[in-house]
């Protein structure tokens, strides 16, 4: 599990290796993240649009952008948490994905919600 904090947020990224949907002869490894944003300020926030670098042991690296995430934009009240769940394909059984949340406060103020790097790997790939 990984931990990252912005002043207001605080998310939780928890990974899972998805062997019966890889295909390791194809260089095709497939990985779901479910990532908690807790919102730990005094009003609500708005998840705007979120941007991933997910790299590869190969060093080939990939940027990801849109709006929300699965589909949404929530607005997470003051003391409340977001829980989602989605995926990525990479090419070698170990990559990091790291990125940020373009977030809004209850003023209209917008503000970047940092994801520190986390770890894509296939269990028991690094002792």
């Amino acid at each position: 599990m990984t931990t990252s904090v912005t002043p207001t947020i605080k998310c939780r990224v928890v990974t899972h290796y998805l062997e019966d949907q890889s295909e390791p002869d194809n260089q095709r490894y497939v990985f779901s993240y479910t990532i908690t944003i807790a919102n730990l300020g005094s009003g609500e926030a708005q998840l705007l649009s979120r941007r991933w670098l997910i790299t590869d042991a190969n060093g080939k690296k990939l940027v990801i952008e849109g709006e929300g995430v699965v589909g949404e934009q929530p607005t997470i009240p003051a003391n409340d948490e977001y829980t989602y769940t989605s995926g990525t394909i990479i090419e070698t059984p170990l990559g990091v994905m790291q990125g940020h949340y373009v977030m809004v406060n209850e003023n209209g103020d917008e503000f970047v919600a940092e994801i520190s790097p986390f770890r894509l790997s296939v269990p028991n790939i690094l002792h």
